[in-house]
């Protein structure tokens, strides 16, 4: 396989991007943009640390969860979890991330990508008040490019199409798959129990 490693390399081998595909790219978020976010229920957040070492998160709640401030600001609450926080740790070193919004029953999907800061101001976090969890704190990006994406990979994946879901059982729980994985910090005892302790561990964490 030859290995494509410059520019006109990659060019050469696909050509110039579509006309379309590079004037649908907005700077600021318009009416369709902001009625996107508020119709998502789930988000994935990309980051990077300074080295350039790379991490993918997913994000989800109600609708709406995520904020839309005005034409250039977006608000997502971060809630307790598991405190590994990746992604508030590579926004502290490279505040660059890319987000990808998801509506379910909906093909097309919303790119945006933007500078992130980690913020506890009180009149951010408040607008997470009516929510059964607060945020500790909350990632307030500036957009710097949004645009639709087209349907096509959700279509070849059947994503939303309920005939295409597998059987539960096809996979493990989690509990029995991190249990192989690794000890640490499970207790010992039967699956039963393990699922349990996991079971119970998302419920608190909310």
């Amino acid at each position: 396989m030859t290995k494509i490693d410059t520019q006109d390399k990659l060019r050469d081998l696909y050509g110039e991007p579509m006309g379309l595909a590079v004037a649908k790219c907005l700077s600021k978020l318009d009416p369709h943009c902001k009625h996107f976010i508020e119709l998502a229920p789930f988000a994935v957040i990309s980051s990077a640390d300074a080295k350039g070492d790379a991490d993918v998160s997913p994000r989800g709640d109600g609708p709406g969860f995520i904020k839309v401030i005005d034409d250039n600001t977006i608000v997502m609450p971060d809630r307790p979890g598991n405190n590994r926080i990746d992604t508030l740790s590579n926004i502290i070193e490279n505040p660059k991330v890319g987000m990808l919004f998801f509506v379910p029953g909906v093909n097309e999907t919303l790119r945006l990508n933007g500078i992130a800061e980690i913020s506890t101001d009180a009149d951010l976090l408040g607008l997470f008040a009516d929510t059964p969890r607060a945020p500790i704190a909350v990632v307030k990006v500036t957009v710097e490019e949004v645009f639709l994406h087209c349907a096509k990979s959700l279509m070849r994946s059947k994503l939303w199409d309920v005939n295409a879901q597998i059987e539960r059982k096809t996979l493990p729980t989690l509990g029995k798959m991190v249990k192989d994985q690794t000890a640490a910090d499970i207790p010992v005892g039967t699956q039963e129990e393990v699922d349990k302790y996991f079971a119970q561990s998302i419920a608190e964490r909310g």
